[in-house]
């Protein structure tokens, strides 16, 4: 028996999943605009609709154009949906105006938030979150403190769901619990300290702090995160302790803005600092819908298998999908003139997969980071038990390559819509793994265990390994494969599941 592939939670990430993480940003900080504009003219927000309009096209425009001038000057396509969060960002940072002076202020900000892009950087990777440095600069001069008014109580009915959409789309929920916890709670603690009842001060610290939108808008930004989980939590604990505690240096007094590029630096300092240049060595097709990249580094590039690589690749004229994906790498770790990646392809295909693949040998490509926690245990005592979905299989195929897998008992479930999408076939024979594979017809792979069509449902996949209920899982491929899969899983009696969805699968 087969279990079905269709979930709400599936069925939310694939929606997601359709455009870029940037394109979703400006949709959501767009909506919470409108929002804005609408307690204005219901008198429920203190400023007044020109006020409003004057802030926000004075915070986009100057972004737009200086992204503009800052493209010409270092000869880069400008990123007009990046541009377009970054002023949309300060809209909601300084106090809304009409006065020319302080309308010029903020234009200056959005002139330096869009500078640091390309001045604050460190082989090609800027360090901090743009909008944070804008404000910091207008404060710390004294020409236009930031008030962060988003956090007047009213934009939490705005603020609450994007934020929650944001995180839940980059997979930061932990993270951000964490510092909401942090900074709510040291708050609370500080005014409950003053004598106020604990509640009402945990009240103010929502209502009055913009807890919420920074966790959502501000931490998450996706460039400025170490690369691993761990690492997040971290960051996420001692930028909740610098928003929420009064600290000052001299003249320079803690913000929600400066808490933030601190927590940037630390998070610079744990990350991948170098640039990441990679030329393209050969390409080909693995099956009739997914083709494999082989690409020669600039430097030997440090990751864990099982890890992800985002690529950047700048072209005119891009579609929702951004100029960045992600892809998992498939090549062995301890081969440092080799990094490969594998991805689905379709027709049509997104503006990003048609320049890539169309990338000749030795066309050059960026990567902006390494990251991911879909890592083998360090126990390699440890039994495992991977399941993968069509193009699911990358993830796992750079560990099965690597020495993390020596010595190891694992078992994988394969599972795709035909023999001829099996996607490194040859490979994981030639490896030896013990591979259970889900197609609708036998691949007479010699050592390989025919399941039939589709994955396998619990008492399936309980009868197929006996043992499943003390390994540890790993599930890769589409978010509604994902889904199945893991109540499959926990029906078999498996008690440690960890996923990797592919969104825009």
């Amino acid at each position: 028996m087969t279990v079905s592939l269709s979930t709400p939670s599936a069925r939310l990430q694939r929606l997601l999943g359709r455009m870029s993480m940037y394109r979703m940003l400006v949709v959501l900080l767009l909506a919470m605009a409108a929002w804005s504009f609408v307690l204005s003219l219901a008198g429920a927000l203190f400023y007044t609709p020109s006020e409003l309009a004057a802030t926000l096209a004075t915070a986009v425009v100057s972004t737009l154009m200086a992204s503009r001038v800052m493209g010409l000057l270092f000869r880069t396509f400008p990123q007009t949906d990046s541009a377009l969060i970054t002023g949309l960002l300060l809209f909601f940072l300084f106090w809304p105006t009409t006065d020319g002076v302080q309308l010029g202020w903020i234009a200056l900000a959005g002139l330096a938030a869009t500078a640091s892009k390309y001045l604050l950087v460190w082989r090609r990777r800027h360090i901090f979150n743009p909008a944070a440095v804008g404000a910091f600069v207008m404060g710390v001069t004294g020409l236009n403190a930031p008030v962060w008014w988003v956090a007047a109580p009213l934009m939490l009915i705005a603020v609450i769901p994007a934020a929650l959409l944001v995180l839940y789309r980059a997979r930061l929920l932990p993270m951000a619990g964490v510092f909401t916890a942090v900074a709510a709670g040291i708050v609370t603690v500080r005014f409950a300290a003053a004598g106020e009842p604990v509640l009402e001060g945990l009240a103010t610290a929502f209502t009055s702090y913009p807890v919420l939108f920074f966790a959502g808008f501000m931490l998450s930004e996706p460039l400025t995160l170490p690369p691993l989980r761990w690492q997040r939590l971290a960051e996420a604990a001692v930028v909740g302790v610098l928003f929420a505690v009064p600290l000052s240096v001299g003249p320079v007094f803690m913000s929600p803005e400066l808490a933030l590029l601190v927590g940037n630096l630390l998070a610079f300092a744990a990350g991948q600092r170098g640039g990441i240049s990679l030329r393209l060595r050969s390409s080909r097709n693995l099956t009739p819908s997914s083709r494999e990249l082989v690409f020669e580094p600039e430097r030997p590039l440090r990751y864990t298998p099982g890890q992800y690589l985002e690529l950047n690749l700048p072209h005119p004229s891009p579609d929702g999908r951004g100029l960045r994906r992600i892809f998992s790498l498939t090549s062995d770790p301890a081969d440092p003139a080799t990094v490969s990646v594998a991805l689905r392809v379709s027709d049509p295909g997104s503006s990003f997969k048609t320049r890539l693949l169309a990338l000749k040998p030795g066309a050059r490509i960026s990567a902006t980071s390494v990251g991911g926690d879909f890592q083998l245990p360090r126990d390699a005592s440890r039994k495992v038990l991977m399941v993968a979905s069509g193009i699911g299989i990358t993830p796992f195929l750079s560990q099965l390559r690597s020495a993390a897998a020596r010595d190891r008992d694992i078992v994988l479930v394969y599972a795709a819509s035909s023999v001829a999408e099996l996607a490194y076939a040859r490979e994981l024979a030639d490896l030896g793994t013990r591979v259970l594979v889900c197609t609708p017809s036998d691949p007479s792979v010699p050592g390989w265990t025919w399941l039939g069509a589709g994955l396998p449902d619990g008492a399936a996949l309980a009868s197929a390994v006996p043992d499943a209920a003390t390994r540890t899982a790993y599930v890769a491929g589409s978010p509604s494969a994902v889904a199945a899969a893991r109540r499959a899983l926990k029906a078999a009696g498996v008690r440690r599941v960890h996923t990797d969805p592919f969104l825009g699968y």
